[in-house]
């Protein structure tokens, strides 16, 4: 189980394959994807790689995440996430990942936050069909109609399907294919949409229900953190 990686979503455009059709494609590109800390079986009782990405002002930062980004020897990262990996899939602290981290023709989870849309009504929320135009409908053609039973059991039951807050949560894409990916500008162009806005933050991972393909980097593509700091590794 390799790491997966942080990127932040720049848009949609299309690119042209060798024979002329056009691919619609999501453009994310890695805002400086570094390790900052490592989970071990030993110290924490699991294995995983804590990954940051993006930049922050150090006055935004507590002082206990300052101190741990010295002790890392990073910058301060806006976006923190970790990863669960494999004991023989860890990489140290400090090694910045690259875009050819994923190759091109896999597969990969996307998972970002959807877009807010707000208050919603149960038509655009859950494909409701609405009420008749006619026939005694008077005014109530968008609502949701009756909720619950009679006196038995009496009660709306929990997760009943209405009007309400739609979008601003957690959602993962499945199965979404690495078209290209350009490591010189750190960026990685998937197949199709992904959730969130211009912006947002996205996370990358292996699929889990299709097997990594062959010549897929282990345990990852990155550069040293000596490299990673400007000097030669």
């Amino acid at each position: 189980m390799r790491s997966g990686l942080i990127a932040q979503k720049l848009g949609m455009t299309r690119i042209f394959t060798d024979d002329g059709a056009h691919v619609p494609v999501t453009v994310l590109a890695l805002q400086g994807c570094q390790v900052v800390g490592q989970r071990t079986q030993e110290k924490d009782g699991y294995v995983a790689l804590q990954l940051g990405a993006g930049t922050v002002k150090v006055k935004n930062v507590s002082k206990a995440e300052r101190g741990q980004y010295a002790a890392a020897k990073v910058e301060p990262k806006r976006k923190v996430v970790e990863f669960r990996v494999s004991q023989d899939n860890l990489i140290d602290v400090g090694a910045e990942l690259q875009a050819d981290h994923f190759v091109e023709g896999q597969l990969v989870d996307v998972t970002g936050t959807s877009i807010g849309k707000g208050f919603a009504g149960a038509m655009k929320r859950h494909n409701f069909g609405g009420l008749r135009a006619s026939h005694g409908v008077s005014i109530s053609h968008r609502s949701h109609g009756s909720t619950g039973n009679s006196q038995d059991p009496g009660k709306v039951f929990k997760g009943k399907k209405m009007a309400g807050h739609m979008g601003d949560v957690r959602v993962t894409t499945q199965n979404v294919k690495v078209v290209k990916t350009d490591v010189e500008r750190g960026l990685i162009m998937v197949q199709g949409s992904v959730p969130g806005a211009k912006g947002g933050w996205i996370q990358i991972r292996d699929a889990v229900k299709k097997p990594a393909p062959e010549g897929v980097a282990r345990p990852g593509s990155f550069k040293a953190p000596a490299a990673a700091n400007g000097e030669s590794a």
